[in-house]
């Protein structure tokens, strides 16, 4: 069996008594775009944090390939190939998209410090090239107070994608995105991160987004995997639909 890239084992966490991870198993394979649903207060973005080091487990391990990860910083994991990117982007407003993704490839590169120059040829390349993928060259000048959600939201990924990461973390990657937007920018991200050869896992709300671009679908609620298969199957199962989805 080939082994995955990212494997979750009995994870669990509580705060004040409210269990956010309670035996959790996930597996993620290579190249996969899995989402998660559930309703809220289920723990989904918690799982993330779990994955990516912003929250330590009580019990339990994650494994990136071989590599036990469980009790890493969320900057050695992000060295290590998992990425994040947050519900609300976390760009430098005072800089443009352009310098944005300077410094996101110096603090990968190691170079990042107050007297190291940013403006190097491979920098501005890499910058480039990163820009051009999800369609942003045009507005690189521009800072981020500029542009319309759903181009902040790409801007995210592309600094995300300077850090070179095998798996993505996104957290509900088309919240705030326009209705006439959304479906353009979650082509655009499954586009740039298919190119470069990505995995994802993604939480989502937009049951339309999840059926459209998930490979696989995992239904979380009470701090565990209560469901996982394609998205067909999972959003026509009558117990999500009354549970999760909101339907009958």
């Amino acid at each position: 069996m080939t082994q995955p890239l990212l494997k979750v084992s009995n994870l669990k966490v509580a705060f004040d008594g409210v269990t956010a991870a309670d035996g959790a198993n996930v597996t993620i394979a290579e190249n996969e775009f899995v989402a998660i649903i559930g309703p809220n207060g289920a723990g989904k973005t918690t799982f993330l944090n779990l994955c990516t080091g912003y929250v330590r487990p009580s019990a339990g391990d994650v494994f990136l390939r071989d590599r036990n990860i469980t009790r890493l910083t969320p900057r050695a994991i992000t060295r290590l190939g998992i990425a994040r990117a947050f519900q609300l982007p976390q760009l430098f407003t005072d800089h443009s998209i352009f310098d944005n993704v300077l410094l996101a490839i110096a603090a990968r590169r190691g170079f990042w410090q107050a007297l190291t120059p940013l403006d190097r040829d491979s920098y501005r390349e890499e910058a480039q090239q990163l820009l051009e993928l999800v369609g942003l060259a045009k507005v690189a000048a521009f800072r981020s107070t500029e542009l319309s959600e759903g181009m902040r939201k790409l801007a995210d990924i592309v600094l995300a994608m300077a850090l070179k990461p095998q798996l993505l973390l996104m957290d509900e990657p088309t919240s705030g995105v326009s209705s006439d937007e959304k479906f353009d920018i979650m082509e655009t991200i499954v586009r740039a991160l298919r190119a470069e050869k990505v995995a994802a896992l993604f939480v989502e709300h937009d049951m339309e987004i999840v059926r459209r671009y998930a490979d696989r679908v995992l239904v979380w609620n009470a701090g565990r995997v209560m469901a996982e298969g394609t998205p067909e199957d999972i959003l026509n199962d009558p117990y999500v639909r009354e549970n999760v989805v909101g339907v009958v």
